[in-house]
């Protein structure tokens, strides 16, 4: 019987806790380390990962990081996803500019566009891109990209991801990648955490939230980078609190997700400056390697 059980719990274990993390072919470039604010000298949200130097996934594509891919040297037509935590600007802004620029790379190859469904507060992914580039959007130009019914190069193929239950569940995966995508509570806005499974690696993004859930830690567990953000101070209350974690939570879920590396983006000025103090509460929970991100830094698991 227990070797039955055993068998069982191991169909549901993710493969990347048995295999060995092939750490020179994954690399994650921060191309967007800030939040909203125009006083930080940060581009918004936005995260690169790649896959053998080739770029594959852009998680959130705040305001900045359409520049701060061309100085990555990033191909666009390498990309194969999109995948929004959530569609505040400061994560979203820039998608659009993405879209036209393909245009001019001759972009063949469909894109995988993936993000919450959405609620009263927020239109879902689906609602946002045709919202934008559909036949009816504001930028309907580029339709051809967005509207099945018109031939065009490629398509931005769009998908939502429920919300509505609290589990961590796969939402593609091929022979080179998986993507999970938990939800995670920041306030009224559909908001998703994701993970990126490749070469034996697993990279985790928290988005915003402010842990209400307690879901992150599941989906983050043995991550060799969990990147999360650091957008409050410990003492902050009110809305902020309501929408972020401050570092205590950041330090117990990563020690909860035995994660090996953990990265601190979504930086604002509330907490830039504080990185010391910030250091010393996530010290008081979690041991491992922990790195304040800047825009264009690159990291490997």
């Amino acid at each position: 019987m227990r070797k039955y059980l055993l068998l069982l719990c191991c169909l549901f274990v993710s493969p990347s806790l048995f295999a060995v993390c092939q750490k020179e072919r994954v690399q994650l470039q921060i191309l967007g380390s800030g939040g909203p604010e125009l006083t930080d000298r940060r581009a918004s949200t936005s995260y690169l990962l790649s896959l053998d130097g080739n770029a594959l996934a852009l998680i959130d594509t705040g305001s900045g990081s359409a520049l701060n891919f061309e100085k990555s040297g990033a191909r666009l037509n390498d990309l194969k996803f999109v995948l929004f935590s959530h569609l505040h600007v400061d994560h979203s802004a820039d998608f659009v500019a993405f879209l036209k620029a393909f245009y001019f790379s001759r972009r063949d190859n469909d894109l995988f566009v993936y993000g919450p469904e959405g609620n009263q507060a927020m239109p879902g992914t689906i609602e946002f891109i045709n919202g934008l580039a559909g036949s009816e959007g504001i930028y309907r130009y580029l339709a051809e990209y967005v509207d099945k019914r018109t031939p065009s190069r490629f398509k931005v193929l769009p998908k939502n991801i429920a919300i509505d239950e609290k589990t961590s569940k796969e939402v593609y995966r091929d022979k080179q990648v998986s993507l999970s995508a938990t939800p995670v509570h920041h306030g009224p806005i559909p908001t998703l955490a994701w993970r990126i499974e490749l070469a034996g690696c697993a990279v985790t993004f928290s988005g915003d939230m402010n842990n209400q859930y307690r879901t992150l830690n599941r989906l983050a567990k043995y991550s060799d980078i969990l990147v999360a953000h650091n957008a409050i101070p410990e003492t902050l209350v009110g809305v902020g609190r309501q929408l972020h974690m401050p570092p205590s939570e950041i330090g117990k879920i990563a020690v909860q997700a035995q994660v090996k590396k953990l990265i601190l983006s979504h930086r604002m000025m509330r907490t830039l400056g504080d990185e010391n103090k910030t250091m010393r509460i996530i010290r008081q929970y979690y041991q491992g390697p922990i790195e304040f991100a800047d825009d264009l830094d690159r990291f490997s698991p």
